[in-house]
């Protein structure tokens, strides 16, 4: 309860420019909303079930939702509109919160998506056994990614962006994940950002990495985030077992290492396409829903690992990773992400 009250503190601070009020927010145990704003006893209800099952992320996306309509009900309380109208979309859509009346906040599109089904067509050109085979196919398939988000670029606006929490709430941000927050920033279309949840169920506080983007391009990154984590400790477990270690110690460095190697492939895979004349511009009406949803953001700088030869070992086998195809439907292939052996 003190979380959603200080996250109700926070979130007036930084989106509604301290226009609320400070309400009541109670845990309510029905299964049928997820939330309601009471304007009589000004209280924010929110479902107990929901704050146990889900993520903390949707928690807080449920929270907004409902304390855009205490600034409707306190700010706009003589407008005659229903309680999902026009006025309350347009300042949802402002503030870059989920305006729907009902159902969990999503960062999916459920139809079938016609450009998701390109670029995993895309993408599984890079699905050879061969190792040279698979990276040629790879990198014409990020060439062909390229392409599709430039021709796309027009429409973009009109489709619309939305996020999405990859990975679980973490107490620690590795310098790993950091790395792999940054491949995705630079080479896959979406904005990344660490925010801080709640582990209602530990009663502990964390991290969990957002992205922002089109659907497909989200699609995409949760792809490929999932399966860089577990690529890179399958990579551990074989350095592990080749050079006899007893433990763990140099894993965390190891991990550092491969994230960066793959960093640094496919940022020399991006100068070779610029110099081909595909040029990926920063996506304005991204970068705009992104700072909505974080108006008061901050960049820290963080000390990264020591440059063990477990990082420079690390990073050898990052360079050679390959990334194969990644859509709904086909998330449990092993062969998703391959590295050279």
């Amino acid at each position: 309860m003190r979380e959603l009250v200080e996250h109700h503190r926070l979130l007036n601070a930084s989106l509604f420019r301290g226009a609320l009020t400070t309400p009541r927010v109670e845990l309510v145990p029905v299964e049928s909303r997820l939330g309601r704003w009471v304007p009589s006893s000004r209280t924010i209800e929110i479902s107990s079930s929901l704050v146990v099952r889900e993520p903390w992320g949707t928690v807080v996306e449920v929270l907004k939702h409902e304390m855009a309509h205490q600034y409707m009900s306190e700010r706009h309380g003589d407008l005659d509109e229903t309680a999902h109208g026009p006025v309350f979309r347009e300042l949802c859509a402002r503030l870059a919160i989920d305006g729907r009346a009902t159902g969990l906040p999503d960062a999916t599109d459920p139809a079938s998506d016609r450009i998701a089904s390109r670029v995993a067509r895309l993408l599984a050109l890079a699905e050879s056994p061969n190792v040279h085979e698979a990276e040629a196919a790879m990198l014409a398939a990020q060439r062909l990614l390229l392409k599709h988000n430039l021709d796309l670029s027009a429409a973009r606006a009109a489709r619309g962006h939305s996020f999405r929490h990859l990975g679980r709430p973490t107490g620690r941000v590795t310098e790993a994940e950091r790395a792999l927050s940054l491949i995705l920033a630079h080479h896959f279309f979406v904005e990344c950002i660490w925010i801080p949840v709640y582990r209602p169920l530990e009663g502990k506080r964390g991290s969990v990495l957002e992205v922002c983007g089109t659907p497909e391009n989200l699609e995409i990154a949760e792809y490929v985030h999932g399966y860089l984590l577990r690529t890179a400790e399958r990579l551990w477990a074989e350095h592990k077992r080749a050079r006899g270690l007893p433990g763990d110690a140099d894993r965390r460095r190891f991990l550092a290492g491969v994230m960066h190697g793959m960093l640094e492939k496919l940022g020399r895979d991006a100068m070779a396409q610029q110099e081909d004349g595909l040029v990926w511009v920063r996506d304005a009406d991204l970068h705009g829903y992104y700072r909505r949803r974080h108006p008061h953001v901050r960049h820290v700088r963080s000390a990264g690992e020591r440059r063990t030869a477990a990082y420079a070992e690390g990073r050898e086998a990052g360079r050679g990773i390959e990334i194969h195809k990644g859509i709904k439907g086909q998330a449990a292939s092993p062969r998703l992400l391959n590295a050279k052996p």
